[in-house]
């Protein structure tokens, strides 16, 4: 077994320990019948796409409260949808490699953990009474490809983005006073739990990135910067302003000019984009990608 095998592997054993001594299940560790104060935000008032704006100053304390609450059903449904994208891909990935090699009963393992993740977003959404935003149909169908061919990088790197963005936002919120206690248990337990799928994601990235030819590596880059592209620009559904009794041509207009909105998006991917950088993904092609999102 070569060195990298062997660092594979300690790995694998070290996130298969802690999944088994720090798993949730949002079934029983979530109170979900917990009064769910009116008065309380569901973001940082900072990190909703219109703060700043002047439809902003428009706006009363409890239309902003319930654009954080939308805002933040639209971030679940959009992680809800790439989560399964993602099962299907880890299944796929664990299908061509020997089931008795620990890193891939964690890629089984993780499969549980984002199956439970799809079902608490799910409840949460439920439970807040809001509707399943989801990506555009375009989006939606365009994924079906994505997951159907995306090996190896191409896998993995925007997984990572996907779920080191929302992981900054969560992170922000699960300690704050100033959120509904509901919204910060949830954060919680997909912090904790998303903790070992970023570190497993993450070496895999390393550990594929250095084997990969001229031609792999631009059909990587491109495909890794496109894919989280449309999962950055598919977080807020523009149907959010509609729904929170605002004009939704002027609000979609306004938070896409909104510097503020792009300082969040780059607050967001700021440690997962130094992390891209370090393994050679932010490439000439694929710069403007994440410049256009406003990840960098």
């Amino acid at each position: 077994m070569t060195a990298v095998q062997n660092l594979q592997a300690r790995t694998a054993e070290r996130l298969l320990k802690s999944s088994s001594k720090n798993s949730y299940d949002p079934q029983l560790d979530i109170d979900w019948d917990a009064e769910i104060p009116d008065e309380l935000a569901y973001l940082p008032m900072e990190r909703v796409s219109l703060y700043g704006t002047a439809l902003w100053a428009e706006m009363s304390e409890r239309q902003r409260r319930e654009l954080s609450k939308l805002e933040l059903m639209s971030v679940a449904g959009t992680g809800l949808w790439f989560e399964i994208i993602l099962i299907q891909m880890l299944a796929r990935y664990a299908y061509h490699q020997d089931p008795q090699a620990a890193h891939t009963q964690y890629a089984l393992t993780e499969i549980g953990d984002e199956t439970r993740h799809v079902i608490m977003f799910a409840k949460l959404i439920n439970r807040l009474g809001a509707p399943t935003l989801r990506p555009r149909p375009f989006v939606h169908n365009l994924a079906r490809l994505y997951k159907a061919t995306a090996r190896g990088v191409s896998v993995f790197a925007p997984v990572l983005v996907a779920e080191e963005v929302t992981d900054r936002l969560q992170r922000a919120t699960m300690n704050d006073e100033a959120i509904n206690p509901l919204i910060r248990m949830v954060n919680r337990i997909h912090v904790v739990e998303e903790a070992r799928h970023v570190r497993f994601a993450r070496e895999e990235v390393a550990r594929l990135m250095p084997g990969l030819g001229p031609v792999r590596r631009f059909i990587a880059t491109t495909v890794s910067a496109v894919s989280a592209a449309f999962v950055i620009s598919s977080l807020i559904n523009p149907d959010v302003y509609e729904r929170a009794g605002l004009d939704k041509r002027r609000a979609v207009r306004e938070a896409r000019r909104n510097p503020h909105n792009h300082e969040t998006r780059r607050w967001m991917g700021e440690k997962i984009m130094a992390f891209l950088g370090e393994q050679g993904l932010i490439t000439w092609n694929a710069k403007p990608i994440y410049r256009l999102v406003h990840l960098i």
